[in-house]
């Protein structure tokens, strides 16, 4: 057998299901893998290795029973995960990253970490997120940042980027995520994993308190689509998801299809952007695997209302300004959620409502013009990984941490965001399911440099399709391992 790490969640399970793996030896390995690389690595903000070792022990015990004829075991039975420091997991303190909040532990599991723990999983700890969930790299006052195993100068993306910094070092098989405008696809380009962003109301366990617009839900990190497939059948209720299920339909290649490709964004009239060599290059090489395997790419040109930035920034940080923070420690906010925090709780209702009815048009609107193709074809990012530091304008490679002062440029850092992903938050604002897949290296050899993706937009219930679809580009390319030690 390879070393466990190495294995991805599919063939963990199988071990674990086929007794060739117990759960305790599996979170033993997980943990003192973590212990070794998240010191530089950033990616954990709690470790729960008792509580672990104790979930494990009783995995091990329920597989005896299951042996001598007691009930079948649950699907996800000992797969070690983590959930980011967003979700609530009973007994554990949830953070949401910010140094203004108390640290009291959460009374009971919330919504996700209930549906993966009660499908089996043990959760090793909770991840490093930004600040409320509301940036794009995984930064914060509380814990040192979450890197890219990649290149350790380089941020893994956020909200969910200690998850993808986890998954894509080996510290967990795969991991859980959010996504309200790419918080799930963009740390999963930056850090060469593939990410699903299901579709608005598929997996219960992803709406927000304060997402007016509902816009978040939650989604695989993972390393293959069918670790992915494995997740989406623990999330998605036996009633609503595909007959099969999601890793058994894989089975099926998909359908040649007609897709668009386009560079168009929403945001390019307010933050006007050119993507790097480097994403073209991934776009390029994903037009090139896809027309390969028989499927026509063609140009498509898309109109955004340019209204669009205000109106999802309003949506999107409309939260913020409703939670509940002691005046007195208002001043441990990052700059950027200060100032946001400040703007959302002088709009009017009125303004919200306005925002809301906007983004419903917009959605019309989008989606129209998007039926005229299978699926919607961009790259992930528009730009490499970036430097830890470089959105905040702290020390570049964030080598000093606490950063000795902060800087301040809410309006700066939020452009930089925005020219960074330009092409996630209106799949959010649609409710549609998109995925990104890594198809491209930087450097000048596969597993040299910076991964590069692309994201599929799907139509309505297209989850499915959008899995088989990487799963074949996956078997158009080597596989590149890329773990650490």
């Amino acid at each position: 057998m390879a070393d466990i790490h190495e294995l991805g969640a599919v063939e963990l399970r199988q071990a674990l299901a086929g007794g060739q793996l117990s759960a305790t030896e599996a979170t033993e390995h997980f943990i003192a893998r973590i212990g070794r690389l998240n010191q530089t690595l950033g990616a954990f903000v709690t470790v729960t290795a008792d509580q672990a070792l104790l979930d494990a022990q009783a995995a091990d015990a329920a597989y005896v029973r299951r042996r001598n004829g007691g009930p079948e075991l649950p699907l996800l039975h000992g797969v070690p995960l983590a959930f980011k420091d967003l979700t609530d997991v009973a007994g554990v303190v949830t953070t949401h990253g910010s140094g203004a909040l108390d640290r009291k532990p959460a009374p009971e599991d919330g919504a996700l970490a209930a549906t993966l723990r009660g499908a089996g999983a043990i959760s090793l700890g909770k991840t490093q997120v930004p600040e409320f969930g509301l940036t794009a790299y995984s930064e914060n006052r509380i814990a040192p940042p979450s890197r890219n195993p990649h290149a350790l100068s380089r941020s893994s993306g956020g909200s969910s980027g200690g998850s993808a910094a986890a998954v894509a070092a080996g510290l967990v098989p795969f991991a859980p995520g959010s996504d309200g405008g790419g918080s799930i696809r963009i740390p999963a380009a930056a850090c060469g994993l593939l990410g699903l962003k299901p579709g608005r109301g598929l997996v219960p366990a992803g709406e927000s308190v304060g997402d007016a617009a509902r816009l978040v839900v939650a989604g695989p990190l993972a390393r293959s689509s069918a670790d992915a497939a494995l997740m989406m059948d623990a999330l998605v209720p036996h009633g609503i998801r595909p007959n099969r299920g999601y890793l058994t339909g894989l089975e099926e290649a998909p359908a040649t299809l007609r897709i668009g490709v386009s560079l168009d964004s929403p945001w390019s009239t307010a933050f006007p952007f050119a993507p790097e060599r480097e994403a073209l290059d991934a776009l390029a090489k994903g037009i090139e695997l896809l027309t390969e395997a028989g499927h026509s790419v063609l140009d498509a040109g898309i109109r955004y209302d340019n209204r669009y930035p205000e109106a999802f920034t309003t949506a999107w940080t409309a939260g913020v300004g409703s939670a509940r923070i002691l005046p007195q420690r208002e001043a441990l906010l990052t700059p950027l959620t200060r100032t946001f925090r400040r703007r959302a709780q002088q709009r009017s209702a009125g303004k919200v409502n306005e925002a809301l009815s906007f983004l419903r048009q917009f959605t019309h609107d989008t989606v129209t013009q998007y039926a005229q193709w299978d699926l919607v074809l961009t790259p992930s990012l528009a730009q490499t990984p970036r430097p830890v530091g470089w959105f905040t304008g702290a020390m570049p490679g964030g080598e000093q941490w606490p950063a000795p002062d902060w800087p301040g440029d809410a309006d700066d850092d939020y452009r930089k965001q925005c020219e960074f992903a330009p092409w996630s938050s209106m799949v959010n604002v649609c409710g549609l399911p998109a995925i990104t897949v890594p198809v491209h290296w930087t450097g000048p050899m596969p597993g040299t440099g910076f991964p590069m993706g692309i994201q599929l937009i799907g139509k309505q219930g297209s989850e499915l399709l959008l899995l088989r679809l990487a799963r074949q580009l996956e078997g158009q390319q080597k596989p590149t391992l890329h773990h650490g030690n």
